[in-house]
C-alpha cells in the first residue's frame, strides 16, 4: 500500500494533471461552441452534465483500455490501391479518423450558419435538444481524450495516478468552460477565429488518424501535426486576429 503513494507517483501526478489540462484545451473550445446551441439557461448545466459524464466514461475507457489495449491496435481492415492510397486502419484509428471528421463538419456547418444570407431563420430555428448536446459533448470529450489516455499509460501502470489526473482535469475544464463561453458571447468576432481553431483541430486528428493507419496517399506518407505547429498556427491566427480588430478601429475612428 505504501509503495502507491511514492514522491513518484505524486510527481508523475502533477505531470498528468497538465497534460490533461494542455491536451484538453481544444475540448475546451468545442464545449462552449457546442453548448451555445442549448438554451441560455440550460447551458451551464449542460457544460457540467456533459463534462462529468465525460469524465464518468473516461474512467470506464482507461480501465477498458488498461485490460485490452492490444484491441485497440490490432488490425481490422487493409486498403491497398498501389499507388493511390495504402494504409491498415485498427480501432483506435478510425475513432481519431470519425472524431476528426465530425469536428471539421461541425466547424464548418456554424462558418455557413454565420454566412448565411437570412438572418431570421438562425434566431427563429429551434434549439438542438438537450440530450445531443450533453451527447455531442461526451462523445467529442472521449475521443479528445484518446491521445491523453494513452499518454498516461505510457507513463505510469498505476491506476490511481491516471484515475485523479482524469478527474483533476475535468474539475478544471468544468470551471474554464464557463469562463471561455462568457469571453465568447462578450467578443463575439472571437467566435469565428474559435470556429477556424475548429476547423485546425479537426484537420490535426485526421492526421493523427492517418499517421495511426500507416497510411499513404499518392505515395507520400501522412505525417501527424505535431502540437508545436498546431499552437503556432493557432497563436498566428489570434495575432491576425488582434491586429485586424486594432486596425478595423483606428480606421473607424478616422471615418
Amino acid at each position: 500500500m505504501e509503495a502507491l503513494f511514492t514522491l513518484e507517483n505524486f510527481i508523475t501526478l502533477g505531470l498528468l494533471t497538465l497534460l490533461q489540462c494542455v491536451l484538453g484545451l481544444d475540448n475546451l473550445l468545442y464545449i462552449s461552441l457546442e453548448s451555445k446551441r442549448a438554451p441560455l439557461k440550460e447551458q451551464a448545466r449542460v457544460r457540467k452534465t456533459g463534462i462529468i459524464g465525460a469524465i464518468i466514461l473516461r474512467l470506464v475507457l482507461l480501465f477498458v483500455l488498461l485490460k485490452v489495449i492490444a484491441l485497440f491496435q490490432d488490425p481490422l481492415f487493409e486498403i491497398n490501391l498501389e499507388g493511390i492510397i495504402e494504409g491498415v486502419f485498427n480501432l483506435h484509428s478510425l475513432i481519431v479518423l470519425v472524431g476528426g471528421v465530425f469536428i471539421m463538419w461541425t466547424a464548418v456547418r456554424e462558418i455557413m450558419h454565420m454566412m448565411a444570407l437570412d438572418a431570421h431563420n438562425q434566431i427563429d430555428a429551434k434549439p438542438k435538444s438537450l440530450t445531443m448536446i450533453i451527447a455531442s459533448i461526451i462523445v467529442m470529450n472521449l475521443i479528445f481524450s484518446f491521445d491523453s489516455i494513452l499518454g498516461a499509460i505510457a507513463l505510469t501502470d498505476v491506476f490511481w495516478v491516471m484515475a485523479t489526473a482524469i478527474v483533476i482535469g475535468g474539475v478544471v475544464m468544468i470551471w474554464l468552460s464557463g469562463k471561455v463561453t462568457d469571453f465568447l458571447k462578450k467578443n463575439r468576432m472571437y467566435e469565428v477565429l474559435g470556429l477556424f481553431i475548429l476547423l485546425i483541430v479537426g484537420i490535426m486528428l485526421l492526421s493523427e488518424a492517418g499517421h495511426l493507419a500507416q497510411l499513404e496517399l499518392f505515395g507520400n506518407h501522412v505525417t501527424p501535426m505535431s502540437k508545436t505547429t498546431f499552437y503556432f498556427v493557432i497563436a498566428v491566427l489570434v495575432l491576425v486576429d488582434l491586429v485586424q480588430s486594432k486596425y478595423q478601429k483606428n480606421l473607424n475612428k478616422h471615418i
